[in-house]
């Protein structure tokens, strides 16, 4: 499990919203929240944990991104986010700008 861990954690970096954006445009984007751990979740999804993954889903913790976030992400060039890639999918992460 560690070492799957470390792998993913190789993959996992700070991304801008265009570069993102064409895995949004082929439905491979899933936005996880703030509070949860974006590698925690990459894990969960990889080793097939449903129980916590349809929780998180239940809960609205991990989604796809709505037409209004997309649109909103596209007008502003600086967005950021941490990303990790799980083929086929992007998971993402807003950064907080201070």
């Amino acid at each position: 499990m560690q070492d799957l861990r470390d792998e993913l954690a190789g993959t996992m970096g700070e991304a801008e919203w265009n570069w993102l954006h064409p895995h949004a445009e082929r439905n491979g984007l899933v936005l996880v929240a703030p509070e949860l751990d974006l590698l925690d979740v990459a894990v969960a999804i990889a080793t097939d944990n449903t129980t916590p993954v349809q929780h998180w889903i239940a809960e609205g913790l991990i989604a796809k991104p709505s037409d209004a976030q997309i649109e909103a992400w596209s007008s502003d060039r600086s967005k950021r986010f941490s990303a990790l890639i799980l083929q086929p999918y992007v998971l993402v992460q807003d950064v907080q700008q201070s």
